[in-house]
């Protein structure tokens, strides 16, 4: 007797194609404001397990109460009424997320957790749950009959869902890596707010609200284009920009995300201004004269590319560079000249690594971790010993890792080299040794002994305020009969303080952002 029962709150029927369509570009839009969150965050918080935790959590929190909010007012309200203003609401609320995360981000410390959190939730929660409130207002919509709800609830769920997929990956393979941030949730939100308003235009008592968010949408887009952004070039990868150094003519500074990552004087390449450049220097002055073949984790400003070409002559270099884009902005705005003694691969360091042929290598530098992010997956055994695979018998491995007391990171990462090489030292500023501030940890190791006496008589020369502290793997012992490959030396730094300090990192375990303490 229910079959062709009309709800009384609902004033007019949708169809399932409409509806499903519907449902299939708002989906998509929250997916894509999603995927950009992390793009938008990460000048401000770095790129961390924290952050992409943080966006997950808090978009799905905005669509659990959205999509039970969307609910409660398809029962209580007419559908038809509500679904326009709620498109363009949520097309105002995507477009106010930029101006809104760059107003207050520059103002927090972003390495904190609940910053992250925070940041996260002002501009994504709001569009997120404002956005899910579409879906059940259609399914209610586009009900008939309740013999058909079955069909119609999983025909608009699936489609809902595939609008998130197809905007997830267009996003992250396609837009990210050809439009910026800002002009891609500018064209969503506006897309949003358009589509709200001519689904407004035919709802009765609805097209004042749908013209005051319009109104509203053209003051957000207007902010959305006049807050500045931190970046001079967006890449696929990272919020960049080159600064002028105001007390050297011409030194110049690579500012990857909140980090100043490299140092470049335009005019002398021999030049090294940061501390931990300075310690790489040092651990290949000791190498036989001539001609090198250096691998380079990380091109960054290709601080040390340069270095190398100015000091061996006739040596060769191979930088691994995950963005495309970065080799050539530093091409552009940092004076590099390519050339047949510089070769550049793009992709993922752990997979270049692994084409590498064995025993190519005299050195090979590791820079490819930040202030906040540490890519897990190059600081394992396994990985140790892919490089160890490329390095010839007496090359180097030469790592930079930065860390903060209690130095967790740096000291499982210790362990870990140290289960693969037969010697290993770390030169760190003598502060950050006693764990009194965190710094930049140089890791020198290799199968070949390491002269630390001499380590320390080049770093006196540089001028660098650095401890040498290491030598030869030993099997030690610690306080609870549990064995584990270390340089004795290390002593207080990297020892144990007890049992579950003990950790090896390996590509079954390695929880690399809950050790890495950001200063």
């Amino acid at each position: 007797m229910f079959a062709n029962r009309r709800d009384r709150h609902t004033d007019g029927v949708m169809s399932r194609a409409a509806a499903g369509a519907i449902a299939f570009f708002t989906s998509g839009g929250i997916l894509v404001l999603e995927v950009l969150a992390g793009r938008l965050l990460a000048p401000y918080v770095g790129v961390t397990l924290q952050t992409y935790t943080a966006i997950i959590g808090v978009v799905l929190a905005g669509i659990a109460l959205g999509t039970w909010v969307g609910g409660r007012l398809a029962d209580r309200y007419r559908p038809r009424s509500l679904l326009g203003p709620i498109l363009a609401l949520g097309g105002v609320l995507a477009l106010t997320s930029v101006p809104l995360i760059r107003s207050f981000a520059g103002n927090v410390d972003g390495g904190r957790v609940w910053v992250v959190i925070g940041l996260t939730a002002l501009g994504f929660f709001a569009p997120a749950a404002v956005l899910s409130c579409v879906t059940p207002l259609l399914t209610k919509m586009s009900l008939s009959s309740l013999g058909m709800t079955g069909r119609t609830v999983g025909t608009i769920s699936a489609l809902s869902t595939a609008g998130a997929i197809v905007g997830t990956f267009v996003t992250g393979f396609l837009l990210v890596a050809t439009i910026s941030t800002t002009v891609i949730i500018g064209v969503v939100g506006s897309a949003l707010v358009l589509g709200g308003l001519v689904l407004s235009w035919g709802a009765r008592n609805t097209r004042l609200s749908a013209l005051a968010l319009v109104v509203a949408g053209t003051g957000a887009m207007g902010a959305n284009v006049t807050r500045s952004s931190p970046c001079q070039v967006e890449t696929a990868y990272f919020c960049a920009s080159v600064l002028r150094d105001t007390a050297r003519a011409t030194g110049r500074i690579l500012r990857l995300d909140n980090l100043e990552h490299s140092y470049v004087d335009l005019a002398d390449p021999k030049h090294l201004e940061f501390g931990y450049t300075q310690l790489f220097a040092s651990a290949i002055d000791d190498l036989p004269v001539g001609a090198l073949h250096v691998v380079h984790l990380g091109g960054g400003g290709f601080t040390m590319p340069r270095y190398v070409r100015a000091v061996r002559p006739g040596s060769s270099s191979i930088v691994l560079e995950r963005d495309v884009e970065l080799p050539k902005l530093v091409q552009r705005r940092l004076g590099f000249v390519p050339g047949p003694d510089v070769s550049v691969r793009t992709g993922d360091g752990r997979v270049l690594v692994r084409k590498l042929p064995p025993h190519s290598a005299d050195v090979l530098f590791g820079d490819a971790f930040g202030a906040e992010a540490v890519p897990w997956h190059l600081t394992t055994v396994e990985f140790a010993r892919d490089i160890k695979r490329v390095l010839r018998t007496n090359g180097l491995y030469v790592l930079n890792a930065i860390d903060s007391p209690p130095s967790r990171f740096v000291r499982a990462e210790l362990r870990t080299i140290s289960a693969v090489f037969a010697n290993v030292v770390v030169m760190a500023p003598r502060g950050a040794m006693d764990e009194k501030y965190g710094a930049n940890f140089v890791i020198v190791a290799s199968d070949r002994p390491i002269n630390q006496d001499a380590l320390r008589a080049r770093i006196a020369l540089r001028g660098t305020d650095a401890v040498v502290v290491g030598g030869r793997v030993l099997t030690v012992t610690d306080s609870g009969g549990r064995a584990y490959r270390l340089p004795r030396e290390l002593g207080r730094f990297a020892g144990v303080r007890s049992t579950s300090d003990v950790l090896t990192l390996t590509d079954n375990f390695a929880p690399v952002d809950q050790l890495f303490t950001p200063d």
